[in-house]
């Protein structure tokens, strides 16, 4: 016998039967598909029009469209359409469906589309082997990457294509999509019921990935239908032979449908449902709470505050952003090796990616938690900024200006500088500041890791400066 489940798992995944057939149907990328657009016009059944043919690479996070742009674009257009991966394909693959685009079109008039995903894994052979047919009009490329193209993609064919960023879902987006899998027919055809808690747990742990919301949703799907058998089943066993024809026929009887709870989803993703909303004030209290324990260098709670954000699909350039903020304002120079950690990190992520992008952010939270602090040098220009808005300026001094122009000197620019590399110890008594403020001392270094250091060196270097 079926089990239950089995209604909502079919050999296609949902992901894959709720494509859509065309640009209309697509969830998100509204700045790409604009009238007129490349993509757009690309679409169009006129193949002579005019930007119809470019090439075009796709750049964009897992689950964000690229598969989907590119067949829906095949459908509308008519066009003949060849998908390669890079997985699997070889230059001689290439170079055959090469051959034969030039052959459909010299024969039959008949234009191709190349759909190449995960281009960033084709070597430089093998891209340099679509440039002939890319140069020459034999076919449209779509390539597709989830990885940056300025460094996975060759400059011929970069500067031979449209690149084009696709970017995660937004919140309507992905619910649209999962209330549209839901009751289409190619979908769960109005089998069951999604509960609203349930739709904002999809669409909080898709994080903008249409393909992981709709996973989730079918998983789920599938729980809930043996769920709800689980208990036919029971109330069937404890009424033995009662009659329940009343209850059949009754016009108010409570909808037979399974119902998708909170911990349906929970159940399918196989994790917790994270209180954690990107755009409320959940995303806020644990944001702040994660810099605040870096500051206060509780490494571990850091490290919690982390996982929550990663786990709830917060942006990790966003987390990135922060971490670096975090090193030049709460470390500075007490560990000066702080901040290339932080940016270090950031770039990672925006290489790799993610999941793997969690391992540089740990990284990073590790070392900014647990290194000396200083905020010496975040306070420094926060006063130099307040003196400058309330107008505690003057003139700079004469000997400190510019003198390369015609009539400089004869206004006494220059004069009396004192060049510091002609003194023995690099610094020379001197006045920098205007005269307004004079022995005004904004940079205080702390006695924390490596701004001990650069303290004793600054109390040296002011006094020499002084005249002392």
């Amino acid at each position: 016998m079926t089990s239950p489940s089995a209604l909502f798992q079919g050999q296609t995944p949902l992901a894959v039967r709720m494509r859509p057939t065309s640009l209309d149907e697509v969830a998100g990328q509204g700045h790409l598909l604009r009238p007129g657009s490349p993509l757009v016009t690309l679409a169009g059944t006129d193949s002579s029009a005019s930007g119809s043919a470019v090439s075009v690479i796709l750049w964009g996070p897992p689950g964000t469209g690229k598969t989907t742009l590119a067949q829906a674009i095949a459908r509308s257009s008519g066009r003949r359409f060849v998908e390669l991966s890079a997985i699997t394909a070889g230059v001689k693959d290439v170079r055959e469906v090469m051959q034969e685009a030039l052959t459909q079109r010299d024969l039959y008039g008949q234009s191709t589309i190349l759909f190449l995903d995960e281009i960033h894994r084709f070597t430089k052979a093998q891209q340099d082997a679509l440039l002939p047919g890319v140069e020459n009009g034999w076919v449209v490329l779509i390539a597709a990457t989830t990885e940056n193209p300025s460094f996975s993609v060759i400059s011929p064919l970069l500067s031979r294509s449209l690149l084009l960023t696709l970017r995660p879902l937004g919140d309507d987006d992905l619910g649209a999509l999962v209330d549209r899998a839901v009751a289409d027919a190619r979908g769960l055809d109005d089998r069951v019921v999604l509960s609203d808690e349930a739709r904002a747990a999809l669409v909080r742990l898709a994080s903008g990935d249409a393909r992981r919301a709709l996973t989730a949703l079918e998983a789920a799907a599938s729980v809930a239908a043996d769920d709800a058998a689980r208990d036919d089943n029971a109330a069937d066993a404890g009424d033995g032979d009662t009659d329940t024809e009343s209850d059949e026929t009754d016009p108010d009887a409570a909808d037979p449908r399974p119902v998708i709870t909170g911990d349906h989803i929970a159940q399918a993703v196989d994790r917790a449902l994270l209180r954690y909303d990107r755009q409320g004030d959940e995303h806020y209290d644990v944001i702040s709470a994660f810099i605040k324990s870096v500051r206060g260098s509780d490494v571990d709670a850091a490290i919690h505050y982390l996982a929550r954000m990663i786990e709830a699909g917060e942006d990790p350039r966003f987390i990135a952003r922060r971490l670096v903020i975090s090193a030049a304002e709460d470390i500075g120079l007490a560990d000066p090796q702080a901040l290339q950690i932080a940016v270090a990190a950031a770039d990672a992520v925006a290489f790799i990616g993610m999941p793997e992008g969690r391992i540089p952010l740990a990284e990073a939270t590790v070392y900014l938690a647990t290194t000396a602090k200083s905020n010496a040098a975040y306070n420094a220009i926060n006063a130099a900024i307040a003196d400058v808005r309330a107008g505690g300026f003057g003139r700079v001094p004469l000997h400190l200006r510019d003198a390369h122009y015609p009539g400089a000197k004869r206004l006494g620019h220059g004069k009396g500088y004192k060049y510091a590399h002609d003194s023995d110890i690099g610094i020379v008594t001197q006045q920098y500041l205007p005269d307004e403020l004079r022995g005004k001392r904004y940079y205080q270094p702390t006695s924390h890791g490596a701004e001990r250091d650069v303290s004793a060196r600054l109390e040296k270097i002011r006094r020499i400066l002084d005249g002392g």
